[in-house]
């Protein structure tokens, strides 16, 4: 399965590695990239205990001098608190503008080491090493790096692009089924905003929501045309000025609905899939795309064992307030990117809140 994807940036070009049982080899490609010699691990303790000691000796056997920051797993702590104690890390162990943070877990941990290489000195190396399947397909890939406010979701941050991503498929045997199925909704996407032929053949496979039902074809399917998918849209738009806003179909909804739900009750791609489901039917209703395309995109997040349903509880109108804090929204308009036919989308603000109201009543 091993391939290489570059993805190709003005300032900055990187590659990113899939192959499998690769995690004891980063010391090499390390090496290879002409870092300085000092490393900090950032991870938590679950991927830690599994993967921590292979990385560790990885490193320290290419003549790293490595240290570790191991933070608390979750949402809930991807914060500016977290971020301190890597900077209190980093200062101890002396780490210099040459020296690499390495970001070995999923989305959570990408973010925030990502931000603190970003912040600390002003900009170090950045190395990510994704441990599960949303992180490898899409936060590993294309500089997003933050923290949530207690109000909204990574509203602190900065586009800060790694030096190299591994992307070891083998670590996915260790990924619970719920986390698997949430970066299925980031797959499921790539599908709908880019490549109808991916999408398709998603659509073809009896089973999505597990691992241990997709076969080792479509795995390598998914990794590659996913990677492949994200680095072509960064690579056209590093830092979200036009194209790359595509990449947070399903976000919209899907971010309001994880901040109001405390980052707990609902994890990012869940979140992601209920916001698709979201769109297509605003997409139905103001005439842009069919009732059959938006049945078949919910057919396939449904395989994926995804929920097409607001989680209980919540309030529409908190909902609509919250889109008021996207990131994505420009001149006091919600920015909503709809679909318009399996494969291709489009940036709107024009979207009525009665239209919004409607969809999210249906989805109660």
């Amino acid at each position: 399965m091993a391939c290489v994807i570059n993805v190709n940036l003005p300032q900055q070009s990187y590659e990113i590695a899939i192959a499998p049982g690769t995690l004891n080899t980063l010391g090499e490609y390390l090496g290879k990239l002409n870092l300085g010699k000092k490393a900090l691990i950032v991870s938590n303790p679950t991927i830690f205990s599994l993967y921590g000691e292979q990385v560790l000796t990885s490193l320290k056997s290419s003549g790293f001098q490595v240290s570790t920051c191991i933070l608390p797993d979750g949402e809930s702590y991807k914060n500016l608190d977290s971020i301190k104690k890597i900077y209190d890390i980093a200062l101890e162990n002396r780490l210099e503008r040459s020296s690499t943070m390495v970001a070995l877990g999923g989305g959570v941990i990408g973010d925030m080491t990502g931000f603190a290489a970003a912040t600390w000195l002003r900009g170090i190396n950045f190395v990510q090493v994704p441990t599960t399947l949303l992180a490898m397909v899409d936060s590993s890939i294309g500089g997003k790096t933050g923290v949530n406010h207690p109000q909204g979701k990574n509203l602190i941050g900065a586009f800060y692009q790694p030096q190299f991503v591994l992307i070891d498929p083998e670590v996915l045997q260790t990924l619970p089924v719920r986390e698997f199925r949430a970066g299925m909704a980031e797959v499921i996407k790539y599908g709908i905003i880019w490549d109808a032929e991916f999408f398709a053949q998603m659509e073809a496979s009896p089973h999505l929501d597990a691992l241990a039902n997709i076969n080792p074809e479509l795995l390598e399917t998914i990794l590659k045309l996913s990677c492949q998918a994200k680095a072509d849209v960064v690579g056209q738009d590093e830092k979200e000025a036009g194209i790359r806003a595509i990449l947070n179909y399903g976000h919209t909804i899907g971010h309001a609905v994880e901040s109001l739900t405390g980052y707990t009750q609902v994890i990012h791609g869940e979140g992601v899939g209920i916001g698709m489901v979201a769109a297509g039917q605003i997409a139905t209703n103001l005439g842009m795309w069919t009732e059959g395309a938006t049945a078949r995109q919910n057919t396939v997040i449904v395989k994926a064992g995804l929920s097409t349903q607001l989680p209980s509880g919540l309030d529409i109108e908190a909902i609509i307030d919250a889109l008021q804090i996207d990131k994505k929204v420009k001149a006091g308009k919600v920015r909503f990117i709809l679909p318009t036919e399996i494969g291709a989308v489009t940036i709107t603000d024009q979207v009525p809140k009665d239209i919004i109201r409607k969809v999210l009543q249906e989805m109660m």
